[in-house]
């Protein structure tokens, strides 16, 4: 009987699991929609219903443990607490789950699970203090410091997207002003879009993107191609970037900021002008020590590894 762990990436619109061996191996992989204005059972009820038939059929395979990767997940408690997208309120998603598979049941928030899925199996493996970075809807952050995921003392520690770079700026839904993902995030960089075309009216780059729709592949063709407008669009977003994480590393200190998933997909059209700025708002003493890197694992994959990876022993 080989033993596995099942790793649930839960997200706004999909929850992504994953069947992982203790060597990492995900044999088994699947994406459904997470329908959050509905019910949770639901998601549960589906996600029991795919995991039925596949263990059925693969009887040699033993769950032996689930680990669960969730916005506003907390660690302490296995609440996902008010979750947004999602209509849910407070869920106590360990217990719901535990009683549905009869198997140990861990969360974390979504982020955590990422760093932790970067830490036991991608660029991280020899690191002891790094962040991930996610660039989604959000600004998704995990923070290793000594070795172990920083918490806080309630679970919600890490949140470096709601870091104010500008006391008088972009409201965010946080109630803060200025947060750094309302310009580095997708809603930041459609922001930047809006903010760019009402400046440059006659550009016709820009006249050519939909606000309610930034498609990151387009910008990136139009940076490989030489247009201004679109460097422009990763060169404002990476100033703001790299003064958010040149701040966050005075206190930090990390060896690497880790990018994964979202807008990070457009490697160094973005992570160059975000090194740049970096560097330059560093401290002296921490210039030329920190990098700023993209994930060495595939897309889709982070987040599940790294749910796996709570399970104790395995």
């Amino acid at each position: 009987m080989k033993n596995l762990v099942l790793g649930i990436d839960i997200g706004g619109t999909n929850t992504v699991f994953g069947l992982v061996d203790k060597s990492g191996h995900i044999v088994y992989k699947e994406e459904i929609s997470t329908f959050g204005q509905e019910p949770v059972i639901n998601l549960l009820n589906r996600l029991k219903e795919k995991i039925d038939v596949f263990l059925k059929i693969n009887s040699d395979l033993d769950l032996i443990g689930i680990g669960v990767g969730a916005p506003n997940g907390n660690y302490y408690t296995g609440v996902i607490q008010d979750p947004p997208n999602m209509s849910w309120g407070d869920v106590n998603i360990v217990s719901m789950l535990t009683e549905k598979f009869a198997c140990h049941v861990k969360l974390t928030n979504d982020a955590n699970a990422a760093a932790l899925g970067e830490k036991k199996y991608g660029r991280a493996k020899n690191m002891n203090d790094f962040v991930t970075i996610t660039l989604g809807t959000g600004l998704g952050s995990g923070i290793f410091t000594g070795g172990v995921v920083l918490y806080g003392h309630d679970s919600t520690a890490g949140e470096l997207g709601h870091l104010s770079i500008d006391q008088n700026g972009r409201d965010c839904n946080c109630g803060l002003k200025g947060c750094l993902e309302m310009y580095v995030s997708a809603n930041g960089i459609k922001q930047t879009v809006l903010n760019f075309q009402n400046k440059y009216p006659d550009d016709l780059f820009l006249s050519s993107l939909d606000p309610n729709y930034i498609d990151g592949k387009l910008i990136d063709m139009a940076v490989d191609s030489g247009t201004e407008s679109a460097k422009r669009i990763y060169e404002y977003t990476g100033e703001k970037l790299g003064f958010g994480l040149a701040q966050a590393a005075s206190i930090l200190c990390p060896e690497a900021y880790i990018f994964y998933g979202g807008f990070s997909q457009a490697g160094e059209r973005l992570l160059r002008p975000t090194r740049i700025a970096f560097e330059k708002y560093l401290m002296h003493n921490l210039r030329g020590n920190i990098e700023i890197i993209q994930s060495g694992l595939p897309q889709g994959q982070a987040g599940i590894l790294g749910a796996a990876s709570i399970i104790d022993n395995f």
